[in-house]
């Protein structure tokens, strides 16, 4: 199974959209320019406000027939042709496909709820079509709900975003729990905190660097530590436009600083 980055927290507005989608445009990115032999990455969008899809196809009118919500709600036995059939390339790249997100998603969640096998509804139909992918992004909504299950159990990596704000490293810890919980509870022994995100980092916030430090300075929290992204009104702007981040300003600091965590994951694959 290729390496596949679950952007998750349970905090809104803590730029997992924006990551996940220049993350995974970047790696294709990277592993294009390193002429692998496979180069594509599919980004899932699990979250029913799809702003990933949105950025990344320019439409988020995907519904019953042409989106995750189709592959949830399919059978199990057709479950990962019905993926395949949903997947759509994307307007950045040609190596980026998209696994659409839909407001669906509500009324697929709701529908499953208790059902045998739920939280598998994601994981057992990619692991099927994985191997025609260099690597997986997912996006999830800001929240602990089954889908957002359904998306850890599908990954290999989990990165959390976080802002940073007063009290954060206790959020951060309940999170790590979580996904620490999820993985011994459902025996994905794949699953791991690949790191730590700080997003919307300001340098004239005197309470940023006090978290920064904080995190820096704490025994767990310091070593997962991957990345800082600064406060650059150039993501708005792009995300706005429908654009990615390298697209738009690729020399802004937010650029680099992504460029920098992408390079980072490649670095550090399997390991």
């Amino acid at each position: 199974m290729p390496r596949t980055y679950v952007l998750t927290n349970h905090k809104g507005g803590v730029g997992k959209s924006t990551s996940a989608t220049n993350i995974a445009l970047g790696l294709a990115a990277v592993l294009r320019q390193a002429k692998a032999k496979n180069s594509r990455v599919l980004l899932i969008d699990t979250d029913s406000q799809a702003h990933a899809t949105l950025v990344t196809t320019g439409r988020n009118d995907y519904g019953p027939q042409d989106s995750l919500y189709s592959v949830l709600m399919a059978d199990r036995q057709s479950a990962s042709q019905t993926l395949a059939n949903c997947i759509v390339p994307s307007t950045w790249d040609e190596d980026l496909h998209v696994l659409p997100g839909s407001p669906l998603l509500e009324q697929a969640e709701r529908e499953l709820q208790g059902t045998a096998g739920a939280p598998y509804r994601i994981a057992d139909p990619l692991a099927k079509i994985a191997s025609g992918y260099a690597a997986g992004v997912i996006d999830t909504r800001p929240s602990f709900s089954l889908m957002t299950e359904m998306a850890l159990i599908a990954a290999t990596d989990a990165i959390i975003p976080i802002e940073p704000r007063y009290l954060e490293t206790v959020g951060l810890l309940i999170v790590i729990t979580k996904i620490n919980e999820i993985r011994e509870g459902w025996r994905i022994p794949n699953l791991r905190v690949r790191g730590i995100l700080v997003t919307k980092m300001d340098k004239r916030v005197k309470g940023h660097h006090h978290l920064l430090s904080e995190i820096k300075s704490h025994p767990m929290l310091g070593k997962l530590l991957i990345g800082i992204i600064p406060m650059n009104e150039a993501v708005s702007y792009a995300h706005r436009n429908h654009r990615s981040i390298f697209a738009y300003d690729p020399q802004a600091a937010a650029s680099q600083a992504y460029a920098r965590l992408i390079a980072r994951l490649v670095r550090q694959g399997g390991n």
